[in-house]
């Protein structure tokens, strides 16, 4: 017996992108590269607080900037930069021990190095500076909690931030001008808006660049070389999460309660009342009913607050017809007089009396 030609008869098992554009797949079964990215980003913390950002992480945001940012190259190759941030005392020990050496233990150049001064002064950026005194808890978040049978947040309160001015010499080696020149341009096109920015622990940091500094040594009897300094400075900020503080707020329990407001008498304040000056009175109309005739004991003027299927409402005292926002002497009848949205139901509008003395 022969097979029905509509049945495959070569079946791939192996699992193929669905959708072109993502080449990691798109099925459910292979996430995308991005989609894991932001998996990372949303998971990476763990907290609803912000992390520390210190004296190091703003090290490293600098480090990084110089890295990526002003990231040269003089003919074809990369101008290596050191993966550490040197001090000035380290410096002056590396310049007599250069790292980067041949077989011949010679500095291989050119590089950049990466010095920061050791004095941190009080931060400058105006936006930080000296608004909030003695560290005042401030609210960050507030955060829903639920403990299986009552329901509420805790509030995530956070200091001001510590503003911080770094200063850092950003040094290129070289033996050769065109290095320099390359590394100028690079710089110089990065902070043509005066200032840069780098990305520490999910916070963009501002770097100013100061002054362009030439270091360089002439010396015919040892190895000729340029060395030029930029001086960046870079207005940061401390967080220290040992200053967070976390402290319950609401918890509140839900009861819900029903009733029929047809059925029920109305509890309301009486303009009989002495103190009562205004009040609110809600008119039923049956499902059959256009018109209520109501009599008035009081001086009011009423006005109309809510309408529940009700289209038009028309007042009529002696014979005259009145719209809303009208005067009722004592002892006046008044016909009150509905258009439905929807003919044939119940419907019901509100009055606000406010007696007049």
């Amino acid at each position: 017996m022969a097979l029905p030609k509509k049945n495959k008869k070569n079946i791939n098992i192996v699992t193929k992108p669905i959708q072109g554009e993502y080449p990691s797949g798109y099925n459910g079964i292979v996430v995308p590269n991005r989609r894991k990215e932001l998996g990372q980003l949303l998971t990476e913390d763990g907290t609803f607080l912000p992390k520390s950002v210190l004296h190091a992480d703003l090290d490293k945001g600098m480090l990084d900037f110089v890295q990526n940012q002003l990231e040269s190259s003089s003919n074809g190759k990369k101008i290596n930069v050191i993966d550490r941030i040197l001090t000035l005392q380290r410096w002056g020990e590396f310049a007599q021990t250069w790292s980067f050496a041949d077989q011949d233990k010679n500095v291989s150049l050119p590089f950049i190095a990466v010095v920061r001064q050791p004095d941190v002064q009080y931060g400058t950026n105006p936006a930080l500076r000296y608004t909030i005194p003695d560290r005042k808890q401030f609210h960050f978040a507030r955060v829903p909690t639920w403990d299986g049978n009552r329901k509420g947040y805790d509030i995530y309160t956070i200091p001001q931030p510590v503003p911080v001015d770094i200063t850092y010499n950003v040094k290129i080696v070289c033996n050769r001008m065109r290095e320099l020149n390359v590394f100028n341009r690079v710089t110089l096109q990065k902070f043509t808006s005066r200032q840069a920015y780098t990305f520490v622990k999910g916070h963009y940091i501002p770097i100013i660049l100061n002054s362009i500094g030439d270091e360089s040594v002439i010396d015919t009897e040892e190895r000729r070389y340029y060395q030029q300094a930029y001086q960046f400075q870079l207005q940061g900020f401390l967080i220290d999460e040992d200053e967070f503080e976390v402290k319950p707020a609401i918890s509140r329990s839900m009861f819900l309660y029903g009733f029929d407001d047809k059925d029920r008498e109305r509890e309301r304040k009486s303009l009989e009342d002495k103190n009562a000056t205004k009040v609110k009175n809600k008119i039923y109309f049956e499902s059959t009913e256009n018109t209520k005739t109501i009599l008035f004991q009081h001086k009011v003027d009423i006005s109309i607050v809510r309408l529940d299927n009700v289209d038009t409402v028309s007042f009529i005292i002696d014979g005259v017809t009145y719209q809303e926002g009208l005067m009722i002497n004592p002892g006046q009848t008044v016909d009150i007089v509905i258009v439905k949205v929807i003919p044939g139901q119940e419907a019901s509008l509100t009055l606000e009396e406010t007696i007049v003395r």
